[in-house]
């Protein structure tokens, strides 16, 4: 028996801060997911796949748009009408009930534990292999309470099991998304759990199998790498599995670190920049990390933070690659007289101190969803200090300069 795992396509997603990009390169990373998904039904297709699993949050919202449902309807089709059976659940992007979904009924495609309810169903291969799936779909986006203890036993059949989860952690205001602890999948001993909700792929046990397979397409610069599906592969007679994963997504994202070890002229900084980039052998969307930002001036500055810049890199990009993202990262701080220096510090614990860096960014985060998500997001506050030191640093620098000239 044959199997491929996937989750988490976000069909819909609205890809935020590309906006930027030419039309035609924003319509390519649009429609992304869309491309991931279609490889992998080509990939089904090509292996005579028996099951295709799907562990939720196909649409990136519970009101997807005619167009997604349409395209997922179509490439359900072409699955069922092989005979490949689909199991799929709804997760908590996609939380609804089974008759929003768009496809076509078929006794090939099942929605499994509608209404967040458990559910068990038997199906056999063309083999007369028998296989268990077990599973639920998300009715609501925000499930507190640990599902897995309500798993029934593993029976005779080999045995999937179907879930968008979350492991258990420590702060409880997290375990919103059925929350679980490994140790009681690992007591189920079904022969295969397929996860989804986590978006990097992790193998949490291979006895028994307990994989999370990522989602089909990194859609920003925290989902690094290859994405895709994995294939799995059953010995009838054992119930032995192999698994191997398969790229799917055709947009890469990668980021790059480049070392400044002195200063640099803009013409300098922008071959230095290409050469970091150039190296690629598929279509890849970089962020760019330049540390040693101290080196930088405030018209170097200007200009690595410009969009217009990243694009008149990307064009002598291979592969429509494109260079979308640029941080400024200081290892050690321009040399400061020791009066800059004190009102660096100063400045530093004033600014940077929790209290008031929530002052500061107050009015700023209630502007849009977006920007109130930004504010609560460590990764992005801490972009936001370490540039706001480089300018601060260079601001004194000059400063310095300025009074070393009288």
């Amino acid at each position: 028996m044959k199997f491929i795992h996937f989750a988490d396509a976000h069909l819909d997603s609205p890809f935020r801060g590309l906006s930027f990009l030419p039309s035609t390169v924003f319509d390519q990373i649009y429609r992304a997911s869309d491309e991931s998904l279609k490889r992998i039904v080509d990939l089904a297709l090509k292996e005579q796949v028996d099951l295709v699993l799907i562990a939720g949050d196909t649409f990136d919202s519970d009101h997807p748009s005619p167009r997604s449902q349409l395209f997922f309807s179509q490439q359900i089709k072409r699955l069922t009408d092989q005979e490949i059976q689909v199991v799929m659940i709804f997760g908590n992007h996609d939380h609804m009930a089974a008759s929003n979904l768009l496809v076509a009924p078929n006794k090939y495609f099942k929605l499994l534990g509608d209404g967040q309810k458990i559910e068990q169903i038997t199906f056999t291969t063309r083999n007369n292999f028998n296989y268990d799936v077990v599973g639920f779909s998300y009715l609501n986006n925000h499930i507190v309470d640990d599902l897995v203890k309500d798993f029934p036993k593993k029976g005779p059949n080999y045995t999937f099991g179907l879930m968008h989860a979350q492991e258990k952690e420590s702060r409880t205001e997290k375990n919103v998304y059925a929350p679980y602890k490994l140790d009681e999948i690992i007591d189920l001993n079904y022969d295969y759990f397929a996860l989804g909700h986590i978006h990097a792929r992790r193998v949490l046990s291979q006895k028994p199998w307990i994989v999370y397979s990522g989602n089909i397409q990194g859609r920003h610069i925290n989902e690094l790498g290859v994405k895709g599906c994995y294939l799995g592969t059953i010995d009838e007679s054992t119930k032995e599995t192999k698994l191997q994963f398969y790229q799917t997504g055709p947009i890469v994202w990668k980021q790059v670190v480049l070392p400044l070890t002195k200063a640099i002229n803009k013409s300098e900084l922008r071959e230095q920049v290409l050469q970091a980039l150039a190296q690629v052998k598929e279509t890849t969307y970089f962020s760019l990390k330049l540390t040693g930002a101290q080196f930088l001036t405030d018209e170097e500055i200007e200009l690595v933070e410009d969009n217009t810049f990243w694009q008149s890199i990307s064009q002598a990009l291979p592969y429509m690659s494109q260079l979308v993202d640029v941080r400024l990262e200081t290892e050690d701080l321009i040399n400061l007289n020791q009066a800059s220096q004190q009102y660096f510090d100063q400045a530093e614990a004033e600014i940077f101190a929790s209290d008031q860096l929530a002052k500061i960014i107050k009015d700023w985060s209630h502007k849009a969803p977006i920007t109130e998500n930004l504010a609560q997001n460590p990764q992005f506050l801490d972009e936001v200090m370490a540039l706001t030191k480089v300018k601060l640093a260079n601001k004194l620098k000059g400063i310095e300069d300025e009074t070393e000239k009288n």
